[in-house]
């Protein structure tokens, strides 16, 4: 990558902390209610993603989630069994707001503020589980940057991956029709362009404090297609052990479509890989 490809990258992952910064009243917002249901032993996993964590317990010590936001869900990976979580987030807003849950739960975690492809490089081949997805990659200028940042972060012969995402078709795709239309301006799948100066979607807007247009802070996504994700993976040095895909959405970005219109195209996926022995 050059010089100034790698200046264009950092600095719209600094749009979008920025960008997540705004979103954080949500989180805030809701602080006390996720700190009781985390105190009495609940989660925030998705029963999708259930079946490839099961057993934390017997096999994760660290578990590192990449984009974690408030930390409700590296604090759900301690709840189901890690011994010690470990978030990173580009937006202080939401580290801050993982921290007082941490504080308030007594929890065996740590939270660092960074660009994701600054993750400290003292977690390197420590952690058992490095989780991610929920929308996370899109905000992930360079693919390739970001597979090699988890790989360096899993132990050697055990370190699994698991990402749940949402299935990169879903973009082709006009969210506000009622049947499965093309978007008359993002529906190439293989477009491969970054979709900067986006605004967030009206209805997320409607749950926060609105700017007007004028402040509200640029988003840079790019929708990478499962190739990508996968080749960028297996590029980094790890194995597949799982791929499967789901009609399930994880948030409701078609409200005009109908359900039994929905169920027949996928709209999430499950991925989990594993880092091999490091040869001599």
């Amino acid at each position: 990558m050059n010089r100034q490809n790698e200046k264009t990258i950092r600095r719209r992952h600094q749009d979008n902390g920025v960008a997540w910064d705004e979103t954080a009243a949500i989180y805030e917002r809701d602080e006390a209610r996720d700190i009781a249901h985390l105190r009495a032993g609940g989660h925030t996993l998705l029963g999708l993603e259930l079946p490839f964590l099961s057993d934390l317990g017997g096999w994760c010590g660290r578990a590192v989630h990449l984009q974690c936001s408030g930390g409700s869900d590296a604090l759900s990976l301690w709840n189901l069994g890690a011994r010690e979580v470990v978030g990173v987030d580009i937006s202080e807003r939401m580290i801050a707001c993982a921290r007082r849950k941490t504080a308030a739960l007594g929890a065996p975690a740590t939270w660092h503020c960074c660009d994701i492809l600054d993750t400290p490089h003292t977690l390197d081949n420590t952690a058992d589980l490095v989780y991610t997805g929920k929308g996370a990659l899109p905000w992930m200028m360079d693919i390739g940057a970001w597979a090699r940042v988890v790989a360096r972060l899993l132990a050697p012969g055990t370190g699994r991956l698991y990402v749940f995402e949402g299935h990169p078709i879903d973009w082709v795709w006009d969210t506000d029709a009622d049947t499965l239309r093309f978007d008359p301006h993002d529906g190439d799948y293989f477009s491969g362009g970054c979709l900067a100066g986006h605004r967030w979607p009206a209805p997320f807007l409607d749950e926060q404090e609105r700017p007007s247009d004028a402040d509200r802070p640029r988003l840079h996504e790019r929708q990478w297609t499962l190739g990508a994700i996968l080749n960028s993976l297996v590029d980094a040095g790890l194995y597949l052990e799982r791929f499967e895909e789901h009609p399930d959405l994880y948030w409701n970005q078609f409200p005009n479509l109908p359900g039994h219109i929905a169920a027949r195209l996928p709209h999430t996926f499950s991925l989990r890989m594993r880092k091999p022995e490091t040869r001599a």
